[in-house]
């Protein structure tokens, strides 16, 4: 048996009036979505429990079959995991946004979409002003980077389970309070935050950017923290060997932390500009090789945070012509195979925010009868299909009979 899983982060949506109340996956052209809805079945998995942050760091985990209540640390010790970073029992990771805060709003949490050659030469600048041994900023990907605080055995850490933060993509268009980050570790946090705004205001890197008419970036935002995570591998729990294809480094955190291969596609950005073809291409070689093979597309989730319903549906249309036909249609002449379809959580393009709820998911197969359905919010909350608990439904994905 094959597997394949596609996700369109944060895809899920409200209905939009602009669209004659319709959500992005109502309007779109996607026939290939609603082909897997059609030859197979549509249901429902909430995959971010309401006592955790509605975000794609729980979310994901839960979408692969992982007890958050057993297994979540936090966010940036799975994209240390991306990094090859290794977190000692004293270590926590934090995430380190490269954000711009205007007037005290956050306008951009990603800073324009800073470059990440832009972004390192200011957390190089930053990491020499502060001259900490204990602090270390690791580069990754455009805005997203992190911090690792390294601790050592006989002194407590300055963070714990009660250190409270709050990330930067839920306060877009929204005051930035005095109250995050808090509790403990939080006036290290907040030094930090505030040390690098005169640093920033003075760099070449802006400086450039606001020459060049670019937004510029104003501080770093610290959220996200953890200790590190361990997790029983996919393949120990399911007998399969699995691969991922994503341009975020949460995923391929998630994959290494799993025991997933990850595959690198040139041109996928993890933005609006991605190369759909591409990753096209890496699932069909892929599958020749691999049990599981999973895409992660970021458009459609980037698109939202952007409030941008054109762009969203635009990224739903591509991923179902370059992603989802070429990969059915693949599966379809490798014998028995199972195909997955459904975003990690919803991302109104209303609110431009992570949100709790339920997601809509299409399953098709060689074992799986034809519902006739077409793929959406809609015909999803329709069925009788659910798992409250989404950490469920991997396995019934992967084991089950439909």
């Amino acid at each position: 048996m094959k597997y394949a899983i596609i996700i369109p982060d944060g895809c899920s949506d409200f209905p939009v009036a602009e669209l004659g109340d319709k959500t992005p996956l109502q309007a779109a052209n996607i026939p290939q979505m609603d082909a897997v809805a059609a030859q197979g079945l549509v249901g429902r998995t909430d995959n971010t429990p309401a006592h955790f942050p509605a975000g794609s760091e729980v979310a994901n985990m839960v979408l692969f079959g992982y007890d958050p209540n057993q297994y979540f640390t936090g966010r940036a010790p799975i994209e240390a995991a991306a990094q090859g970073i290794e977190l000692g029992p004293h270590d926590w990771a934090i995430r380190c946004n490269l954000v711009s805060i205007v007037d005290q709003v956050m306008v951009d949490f990603t800073a324009g979409h800073i470059s990440t050659e832009e972004a390192t030469s200011l957390l190089g600048s930053l990491s020499a002003a502060v001259e900490d041994p204990r602090l270390e900023f690791a580069p990754g990907v455009s805005y997203r980077n992190l911090l690792i605080y390294r601790g050592s055995e006989g002194t407590a850490a300055p963070f714990s389970a009660d250190t409270r933060t709050r990330a930067p993509h839920d306060l877009t268009d929204l005051p930035v309070t005095d109250d995050y980050p808090r509790g403990p570790g939080s006036d290290l946090l907040t030094e930090l935050m505030q040390r690098s705004v005169p640093l920033f205001a003075q760099h070449e890197v802006n400086k450039a950017r606001t020459a060049a008419g670019k937004t510029a970036c104003s501080n770093i935002w610290l959220w996200g923290q953890g200790g590190g995570p361990s997790l029983p591998s996919f393949e120990s729990r399911f007998g399969l060997q699995g691969v991922m294809i994503t341009a975020v480094d949460l995923l391929r955190g998630l994959a290494a932390l799993i025991g997933w291969d990850r595959i690198e596609v040139d041109g996928a950005t993890g933005y609006l500009d991605t190369n759909y073809v591409g990753k096209g291409q890496a699932a069909l070689e892929a599958l020749d090789k691999y049990d599981v093979v999973c895409v992660h597309v970021e458009a459609t989730d980037e698109a939202s945070h952007e409030g941008r319903v054109d762009e969203k549906i635009k990224a739903l249309e591509a991923i179902d012509t370059h992603v989802v036909a070429p990969v059915h249609e693949k599966l379809k002449g490798m014998g028995e195979y199972r195909l997955l379809v459904l975003p990690d959580h919803p991302t109104p393009c209303s609110t431009k925010k992570h949100t709790h709820g339920a997601v809509p998911l299409a399953i098709c197969g060689s074992d799986i009868s034809s519902s006739g359905q077409t793929y959406s919010e809609a015909t999803a909350a329709q069925s009788a299909i659910e798992f409250s608990d989404g950490w469920t439904m991997m396995q019934q994905f992967i084991q089950g009979k439909w």
